[in-house]
């Protein structure tokens, strides 16, 4: 039995989802950006209520480039999990799906998939950065740096110079960030953005660039110290996700004082390989 969280249930949910930080941190950062924030429509499923052993946050793909859209899960206990996602009212595993997990759970899903005959692609693996206290952030020297928000006509920039940006949908994904979602860019003598940083449907910091010939500025630390001292004040958590193999990201955000549970890995699959 599943059912849908609406209303006040999807606010209960976010305080109970505190009690398992850092483990829930992607599914509660989620609903704490939803519940203030309107953009794309996503059903969020609990295999009871309300006390629920799994939480899947579940986007509506309504056309092929939807790929960025997400599908998170949160779960207590291992064989629910398995239980709830062969259900074809939780997982239509006949659509392509990209899933952000706890990789420990990354077998149970890649089991009934293939029990269901679908493949599947490793897209990233990454540890999860916390800032536990913003005051934990170093002094940084911001003066005669403009910084200002993104807005619409960055759009294609930013999606060009994403690593993912060649792919159908991700304009409409940057589109959806900028206009819902915290960001902050430093901007040119001529106001262009030259650096700058997103907020994802998770509430993660992320998309951090900047332009080759602007490096060496130390704009991407005033981006992250900015950002994450925006997002605290708004009650936010503030945190991100880097790339297993992404070096540098790890040491700027380790430099800023971001932590991470060195138990804990979050992996993104794809199923019914779109890519």
């Amino acid at each position: 039995m599943t059912m849908e969280l609406t209303g006040e249930q999807l606010k209960m949910t976010e305080t109970q989802l505190k009690r398992y930080l850092p483990r829930s941190q992607q599914v509660y950062g989620f609903l704490v950006l939803r519940n203030r924030v309107r953009s794309d429509s996503v059903r969020v499923l609990v295999d009871r209520w309300p006390e629920f052993n799994v939480i899947v946050c579940k986007p509506q793909y309504e056309q092929k480039g939807d790929c960025f859209k997400d599908t998170l899960v949160f779960a207590k206990d291992e064989a629910i999990l398995e239980e709830t996602i062969r259900k074809s009212s939780v997982i239509d595993w006949t659509q392509y799906l990209c899933l952000g997990i706890n990789l420990r759970h990354l077998e149970i899903f890649k089991a009934v998939a293939s029990e269901k005959d679908v493949s599947s692609s490793k897209l990233a693996v990454c540890h999860m950065m916390i800032l536990e206290d913003v005051s934990n952030l170093p002094s940084i020297d911001s003066s005669g740096i403009s910084l200002s928000s993104l807005e619409e006509s960055h759009v294609g920039l930013v999606t060009q110079m994403w690593k993912f940006g060649k792919n159908e949908g991700a304009a409409r994904m940057i589109r959806n960030m900028i206009a819902n979602f915290p960001s902050c860019c430093v901007l040119d003598a001529e106001g262009k953005p030259v650096s700058w940083i997103l907020t994802y449907a998770s509430c993660a910091m992320g998309v951090l660039y900047t332009l080759p010939e602007h490096r060496g500025k130390s704009y991407a630390k005033v981006l992250v110290s900015t950002m994450a001292k925006r997002l605290h004040a708004q009650g936010y958590p503030v945190y991100c996700f880097i790339e297993e193999e992404n070096d540098v990201s790890y040491g700027l955000f380790t430099s800023l004082g971001f932590i991470e549970d060195p138990s804990y890995r979050e992996a993104w699959f794809g199923f019914n390989d779109f890519f």
